[in-house]
């Protein structure tokens, strides 16, 4: 609803109506602080800090924080050199801090190996994040859940004695192990030591089990230490699976200590109701939220930032994660996070923020290749409208430290045009207050889907505040900014800062709103309106500007019994995002104009400047007294001083140049899996022959240990050949069962004696089975055949294992065949079993699966395919088993451009086929054409080469009933910016074996 000045004005003159609305020592300095100044931005820097907390807010340095947060998975993005571009967007788009994931599958290819070095550095990963000014909250399980395999557990582990996530000694020394591993890493990026910038560490994930036995309280007092014990001394906590006083403080034994635990808790409201209260205005005690623990600050460990979306896209109508986007979208996020921040949530941890990529065997059954998630930046890196609300609010904690100590407030009277009231019109309405500063904040909360507009008593007068519908918004009283006090406003503070003479303040809200702000003044000011246009008067000793908010409003006020002069801008949200605040030693820089800034830094009179930008854009930037020069992205621009106090640059920074993609062509094809031929070698391969097993799938009577992991074989496909003579008369055999366990989507091939019996596949997953992780099925052919020897080959495309979210060992259930029995006859078989070879170093033990065209290399970009024969796409031939596909094309991307592509795979969706896709060696995902719903997979600079040659492999499975592709494969710009960040190919020299740990 955009309202004209009129009648915003008539309603500023009218009383607010009569509804009541209320929402439904060392290390560890833990004594409580006044508010004041936040700390600086963090940094590796050698020295010193504490750490802690009290029951408001988290202490650094002995100054309050709020933690704003965003969950972000190195081992998702397969590119070091891209972390860096990561990190620098969300630190400009207002977050302080990361969570990170370590997931111990990914760095543990078998027991007693770590690998922390290329893709998987976790200390680069975590000096880049003290390098780019983020704090750390680090979470290395060691179970993650995450929707990855195994809910991060190797996959080694599923084969082994002991039952995980208790007590039990053999897991506990499993998890010793791990632990001392990354905890190695870990320590040394503590940043009460001054080398990183880690403040908190989580033991163990949504422990939601065994929560009074001692097979899981002597569980956590270990973990808890053992971290201990390796050197962690930042506060601990653990995430509890919902608002249930799970292992809050003093629930389990942490050795005397007290005072440095915390508890947390994971939310995933649904968006289509209203959000809860859980902390101040919830109902209180164990099951309140944060009030399980009073005495530590409100937690969000996970707060839904998006939803994953399974194989067939039924959680969101097929329509994939742009639909997650849209349901989760900016208005979500100002209703939801806002409610959290009145709610008294002052460690939030958006999940997640940045998605990424689940490559190559990494993905849980649950999830197809993308975790997009619906995220604020896209799984292409892409800036997306949802990080308005978070650039808007980060920057206000940042700026507003009052916002760290907050306690509830007396209920406002809040009314509503039209004659309507509070909840009458869909409002409701949350007060608090600083006890220290006594500024106050109201946060107005619309659950209809109709605008409103509110009356609300603000500093003594109503003030007309326009709610959009299923929206929500902050406003604040009493506020400093700078040397001036805001007295109201009815626009959403977003930050003030001191850049040179003068002072600046930022208040934001949609565009065409009529926006009331009031600022205190001793006497009438001079008012100038530098840009844009505004109305201003001075009565009861402030100086109230009314403005309709389009682009950048800029209204100078000075003098008033105050010598600094402040600049007051008022954007709309579009232009809100162009508004980049960044902290130096010398003092603030803002600038205004490009799509991003990454860095600035103050030499002599020089501010250097780096970041992206998409659209040509102006550029101007205040700083501190003394700035005369501007260079940006190395190059020196010619700027002006402005009437605003600032420098402007006299040209437009450039857009992005144009990005030209090659067509795919020159294919080579090879058919694949001479398994299945009754003369193949086999000899080499492992005798399937145990006869017990640690798997929580029952071994069955009479059978020997078919599954996959018991034979060392964790991760992609494996293949079964049996061999057997007919028993009984000939042809008494009237068919042959198999029986099979995969995660969703798996699927079986048969051959006998080299002809194919048929496929077998999972269904596809519904709203009933949408979190199923384990399937199982039997497939029965029919076969005939005469006496002597035989042979049948079986494939299995197991899918992942199960995560283990109830701490029920779920992830030890079976993969591969479980059970093979005959109709009309009972002939001894027996078995030999191949899967994945040894793991890539460069790459890791999840890249690849046990094809036989992965055996032999043909995924890899040196591998010979001259002698292949050259065919065209799209292709459609019919047939059991499966072909293989390579080509090669060139990049010649412009330097200075980050350009994110994609490969997009189309074909009639009838056609039942798969595809495993290799660029440069590298796993990028599956694609199954008949399930979806995902056609466009990622391809990261650093494995994609944007400027020299690439190889291209797909491995194509089909099931012979429908003809097979590829059909249309093509290169996708999926966005591009100029800026970006230096990439180094992932496996050049020095790069794959970098530092180990």
């Amino acid at each position: 609803m955009v309202l004209s000045r009129r009648t915003f004005s008539a309603l500023a003159g009218t009383t607010a109506l009569g509804l009541t609305l209320s929402g439904s020592d060392g290390a560890f300095a833990r004594a409580s602080a006044p508010t004041g100044p936040a700390p600086k931005p963090p940094g590796a820097d050698g020295t010193r800090h504490t750490v802690g907390f009290d029951k408001y807010s988290m202490l650094v340095d002995g100054r309050r924080v709020v933690l704003w947060s965003g969950e972000v998975h190195p081992f998702r993005l397969p590119s070091p050199s891209l972390w860096r571009d990561v990190l620098e967007k969300l630190r400009a788009h207002g977050y302080n801090t990361i969570s990170v994931y370590v997931s111990w599958n990914y760095h543990s290819p078998a027991p007693g190996q770590y690998d922390f070095t290329g893709v998987r550095d976790l200390d680069l990963f975590l000096r880049t994040a003290a390098e780019t000014g983020l704090y750390v909250i680090l979470r290395p399980g060691p179970y993650i859940n995450a929707e990855v395999d195994a809910g991060g557990f190797p996959g080694w582990l599923t084969a082994t004695r002991g039952t995980a996530r208790t007590s039990d000694p053999t897991y506990l020394s499993y998890v010793d192990e791990w632990l001392t591993a990354v905890n190695r890493i870990a320590a040394r990026h503590l940043y009460t030591h001054g080398g990183g910038t880690i403040v908190l560490y989580q033991l163990e994930n949504e422990y939601a089990n065994n929560v009074t036995s001692p097979r899981g309280l002597d569980y956590m007092a270990h973990l808890y230490t053992k971290v201990r014990a390796d050197g962690i001394d930042v506060p601990l906590f653990h995430n509890d699976k919902g608002r249930n006083g799970h292992w809050a403080p003093g629930t389990f034994d942490t050795g005397g200590e007290s005072g440095r635990y915390l508890y947390g808790f994971d939310g995933y409201p649904s968006p289509f109701a209203p959000p809860p209260d859980w902390g101040y205005y919830g109902i209180g005690g164990t099951k309140g939220g944060s009030t399980a623990s009073p005495e530590t600050p409100g937690l969000l460990a996970e707060f839904g930032g998006g939803w994953f979306d399974p194989w067939g896209g039924v959680e969101f109508g097929g329509k994939g994660y742009a639909e997650s986007a849209r349901t989760r979208d900016a208005a979500y996020e100002r209703r939801f996070y806002l409610t959290n921040l009145a709610n008294g949530i002052k460690i939030h941890n958006v999940y997640m923020t940045f998605g990424g990529t689940s490559w190559g065997w990494l993905p849980a059954p649950v999830v197809y290749t993308s975790y997009d998630y619906g995220a604020a930046l896209d799984e292409a890196r892409r800036p997306t409208p949802k990080l308005v609300p978070m650039h808007q609010l980060g920057q206000l904690l940042h700026c507003v430290p009052d916002l760290a100590k907050l306690d509830r407030a007396p209920d406002v009277q809040v009314g509503a045009s039209g004659g309507a009231s509070g909840a009458d019109a869909g409002i409701t309405a949350y007060h608090l207050v600083n006890p220290d500063t006594k500024a106050h904040f109201h946060i107005l909360r619309n659950d209809r889907t109709d605008d409103v507009l509110a009356a609300v008593p603000l500093a003594g007068v109503s003030v007309p505040v326009p709610v959009p519908g299923l929206d929500a918004r902050l406003l604040a009283t009493g506020l400093p900014l700078g040397r001036r006090t805001l007295r109201y406003s009815s626009a959403q503070p977003m930050m003030w800062l001191t850049a040179g003479r003068q002072d600046i303040a930022v208040f934001t809200g949609r565009k065409g709103e009529p926006t009331r702000t009031a600022v205190e003044c001793a006497s009438e000011p001079t008012v100038t309106v530098l840009e844009g246009e505004a109305d201003h008067a001075y009565t009861s000793g402030a100086l109230r500007v009314d403005a309709e908010l389009g682009g950048l409003t800029r209204v100078l006020v000075e003098g008033g019994g105050t010598e600094a002069p402040l600049l007051l801008l008022l954007a709309d949200d579009e232009t809100s995002v162009r508004l980049w605040r960044h902290d130096t030693p010398s003092g603030p820089v803002l600038a205004y104009g490009p799509a991003l800034l990454r860095t600035a830094a103050l030499r002599d009179t020089t501010v250097h400047l780096t970041g992206d930008t998409v659209e040509a854009a102006d550029l101007e930037v205040w700083g501190p007294r003394g700035m005369s020069d501007v260079v940006w992205n190395q190059g020196t621009l010619k700027a002006r001083a402005t009437t605003s106090g600032s420098l402007r640059a006299e040209r437009r920074l450039p857009g992005v140049a144009a990005v030209h993609l090659p067509a795919l062509g020159n294919w080579r094809f090879h058919s694949e899996n001479p398994e299945s031929d009754a003369e193949f070698d086999d000899s080499a391969w492992k005798v399937a022959d145990r006869t017990s097993s640690y798997s929580t799938t029952p071994v069955p009577a009479g059978q020997p240990v078919l599954f996959a992991d018991d034979y060392g074989f964790h991760y992609g496909d494996v293949w079964y050949r049996g061999r057997f003579e007919e028993a009984g008369a000939a042809g008494a055999t009237e068919s042959v069962s198999l029986s099979y366990v995969t995660g969703t989507q798996g699927l079986l091939m048969a051959w006998l004696d080299g002809k194919p019996l048929g496929t077998h596949r999972m269904p596809v997953p519904d709203k009933s089975t949408v979190r199923k992780g384990t399937w199982s099925a039997t497939a029965t052919f029919p076969v005939r055949y005469a006496s002597g020897p035989h042979v049948l080959s079986v494939l299995v495309r197991r899918m992942q294992h199960d995560e283990d979210g109830a701490a029920k060992d779920t992830h030890k259930a079976a993969r591969g065949l479980t059970a093979v029995t005959f109709a009309g006859a009972s002939p001894a078989v027996t078995w030999r079993i191949q899967g994945q070879t040894a793991p890539d170093p460069v790459r890791g033990p999840l890249n690849h699966g046990g094809l036989y065209g992965e055996r032999q290399g043909w995924h890899l970009p040196g591998f010979a395919d001259s002698g292949w024969k050259a065919v065209d796409l799209p292709r459609a031939a019919r047939g059991q088993g499966v072909a293989w596909y390579r080509t090669g094309f060139r990049l010649a991307i412009s330097p200075g451009v980050d350009a994110s592509i994609g490969l997009t795979l189309t074909d009639d969706p009838t056609r039942a086929y798969r595809v495993q896709i290799f660029l440069n060696g590298w796993n990028m995902g599956q694609y199954i054409n008949d399930v979806g719903p995902q056609h466009t997979f990622v391809l990261p600079n650093g494995v994609l080469r944007t400027r020299g040659a690439n190889t291209l492999a797909l491995a194509v499975l089909s099931d012979g009933t429908t003809p097979a592709g590829p059909g249309e494969v093509k290169l996708t710009l999926m966005g591009s910016a100029a800026g970006g960040v230096p990439v180094t190919p992932v496996d050049s020299p020095g790069r794959a074996h970098a530092r180990a740990s």
